[in-house]
């Protein structure tokens, strides 16, 4: 674990004893226009097989191996709300985490204005968090989480955390329940991991979306679309060696538009609760394979321990250029479009104890079950002899909150 996260880590302890986070001192404390808070999550696991290399998500250059490691889940964040009046409230929220630089610099999350005329309409403006997929803004936040991490298969292509823009939402009662939506817009600030110690730029990349939540008794449901443009051109020629755009520009991402639609609905009540996602992801860029993807998860509470199991498929469609460059430049072009190509299914075990108030450990086991030509959600060499697409993950995360 690189060593940026080890000075977060001890503010975090630094503060635990001193502000304890429980909800119900949340709630006593609301009066206060100041609030500090925290999270994080010390999480270690391995693989079976050193390569490819299994990530939380794209954003990470590189994976787990047979070896134990810290890196891939372990999160430390800390948020800051000041309270100027009962509409009006500021929120900077600071995050350390495994980057696409390998390395554990803390960044800027969240930091926003939020401005609420009434308990039904509200706005906020700034640096926010990402909402293509329910349950997404939390993701970084293991505590709030059942499992060690977000399902891979579904979150996993996901590399955008943060906007800089601004959001709408209000709520109107419907029926027996709440109707709740929220359009946002803004630009990317972020970079992510390409391939090979490459990162992509994603800055200035436009944003957009929406989504439709619908509460009733234990049910929650959510209709969801966001959408995004690029603004610079992914790193393929670096990759290539030349300036393979140029040459096929089938392959080019400026300006083109990526979508994301997704469908989710959980049921929570008493110690019994289910999740189920679905989303599908479209390319106007010749470069990334549209794919569909999803997850269901069940989970019982016995006291203090909640068991889950789960199940996440992710598959994509090979993509097809309309004019493919002569050989060998066309097996070239077939090998980097196959190289986001998914086709795979993980089940995945696990339990969470709730140690006391704030505090989780949680341990899983994830079986990926896929083909050998399933490479996109990895790292390191897809390309290794006798790799059949088939992995188990060990996970062990201890998560909290203050």
């Amino acid at each position: 674990m690189k060593s940026g996260f080890i000075p977060w880590l001890l503010l975090a302890m630094s503060l635990a004893p001193a502000r304890p986070a429980s909800a119900t001192e949340h709630d006593a404390g609301a009066n206060n226009r100041f609030a500090l808070q925290g999270f994080g999550t010390l999480g270690i696991a391995r693989a079976d097989a050193d390569d490819p290399q299994f990530v939380r998500d794209l954003t990470q250059p590189d994976g787990l191996t047979t070896e134990w490691s810290g890196k891939i889940d372990s999160v430390l964040g800390i948020q800051a709300n000041y309270r100027f009046s009962d509409a009006w409230e500021g929120v900077l929220q600071a995050i350390s985490r495994y980057r696409h630089d390998g390395s554990f610099q803390p960044e800027l999350s969240w930091a926003f204005l939020r401005y609420d005329p009434s308990p039904s309409l509200g706005f906020r403006a700034g640096r926010l968090g990402t909402e293509f997929y329910m349950l997404a803004d939390s993701r970084q936040v293991g505590y709030s989480n059942l499992t060690v991490r977000p399902p891979v298969d579904y979150f996993g292509s996901v590399v955008f955390s943060f906007i800089d823009g601004l959001d709408v939402y209000a709520t109107t009662p419907v029926g027996d329940g709440l109707l709740r939506g929220k359009v946002f817009a803004g630009f990317s600030p972020e970079k992510t991991a390409f391939t090979d110690g490459i990162s992509w730029d994603l800055t200035g990349s436009r944003m957009v979306g929406g989504h439709l939540d619908y509460l009733s008794g234990p049910w929650q449901f959510r209709l969801g679309h966001a959408r995004i443009r690029f603004n610079k051109e992914a790193p393929l020629s670096s990759l290539a060696g030349f300036d393979i755009v140029a040459m096929e520009p089938e392959l080019s991402v400026v300006d083109t538009w990526t979508q994301f639609n997704s469908l989710g609905a959980v049921y929570d009540d008493g110690p019994l609760q289910v999740q189920l996602m679905l989303s599908e992801t479209k390319h106007e860029t010749a470069s990334y394979e549209d794919t569909r993807a999803g997850y269901l998860i069940g989970s019982y509470r016995l006291g203090h321990v909640t068991p889950y199991l789960g199940y996440s498929r992710s598959k994509s469609s090979r993509s097809v250029l309309d004019t493919p460059l002569p050989e060998p430049l066309g097996s070239f072009t077939s090998q980097l479009t196959s190289a986001t190509h998914t086709d795979q299914h993980t089940w995945f075990l696990g339990a969470r104890w709730d140690v006391r108030q704030n505090l989780a450990l949680k341990a899983q086991v994830d079986r990926v079950e896929g083909r050998a030509n399933s490479v996109f959600l990895y790292r390191g060499d897809n390309t290794v002899p006798g790799w059949n697409g088939r992995m188990t993950v060990f996970s062990l995360a201890l998560d909290f909150i203050f």
